[in-house]
């Protein structure tokens, strides 16, 4: 099979018009008329990961975040992200981002991290737009099983997303059952978080200044941007085996996240 039928079958899921216009998602790197040996599938893409993806046998390495995202002016050696795209030419592994096309689409990134919380009944968060036939949005809001504490929600997050901490506003002293949420850098969100009658908003980042004036209004649990968005090579992963069955594909084993808890 040709890396074009695996990066077509991406692109049914979550074609490209639905990323934000800031953004630099599809092909990175590489020819598509290759035929393709393995899919390496994760977050960041660095040398060291494109080093797993040839030890792998893999000549295409499917990101959520792209490696090309500025304009290169040259490709040299200046830093990680012209070393990385030198490093898959002359090894020929193709490189293919998915990223706020992936994040916006039904059953995109959101719904795997609402998935993870066990969240039911959930539906977009933000403002709906359309593309052709399919309705997209930023965000995702959905209700838990049950209602619980604030603190046993807290504890909730960093189970299920394996964090050594979650930073939050002031423990509501009433129970959590409605949960919006945002993967990544997903603060321009908690508006309508409010506005949704939500009792927590999670998201990977957030400004300081942010948290002020919602006490008791909304819990604000931020996780981490490579924390929240980490369950997206098993979205991948399926998105590949149920359109390109017998395509050798792997969840990458290299901690890309560049940011440590002491």
């Amino acid at each position: 099979m040709k890396i074009s039928k695996v990066v077509d079958a991406l692109e049914r899921f979550a074609p490209l018009p639905l990323q934000e216009d800031y953004d630099n998602a599809g092909l990175q790197v590489g020819l598509t008329e290759a035929e393709v040996s393995g899919v390496l599938l994760c977050l960041d893409v660095t040398e060291k990961v494109v080093d797993e993806a040839l030890a792998k046998g893999c000549n295409l390495i499917v990101s959520h975040h792209p490696l090309i995202f500025h304009r290169l002016s040259c490709v040299s050696d200046r830093d990680y992200v012209q070393r990385t795209v030198m490093k898959a030419i002359i090894h020929g592994v193709a490189i293919v981002a998915m990223h706020t096309n992936l994040d916006n689409a039904p059953g995109g990134v959101n719904y795997m991290m609402a998935e993870k919380l066990g969240l039911h009944d959930v539906a977009f968060l933000g403002p709906s737009r359309q593309f052709k036939d399919i309705s997209y949005a930023s965000g995702v809001v959905g209700d838990l099983p049950r209602p619980i504490q604030a603190k046993e929600f807290v504890s909730l997050l960093k189970d299920v997303f394996h964090v050594e901490c979650v930073q939050h506003n002031q423990l509501l002293s009433r129970d959590i059952r409605k949960v919006a949420l945002c993967g990544g850098a997903g603060s321009f969100l908690l508006g309508d978080a409010i506005a949704a009658g939500a009792d927590a908003f999670i998201t990977g980042e957030m400004h300081y200044h942010e948290y002020f004036g919602h006490e008791q209004e909304i819990q604000i649990a931020v996780i981490g941007h490579y924390q929240s968005e980490q369950y997206t090579g098993e979205l991948l992963l399926s998105i590949i085996e149920k359109a390109c069955p017998g395509v050798a594909c792997h969840l990458v084993e290299t901690n890309t996240n560049p940011i440590y808890y002491m």
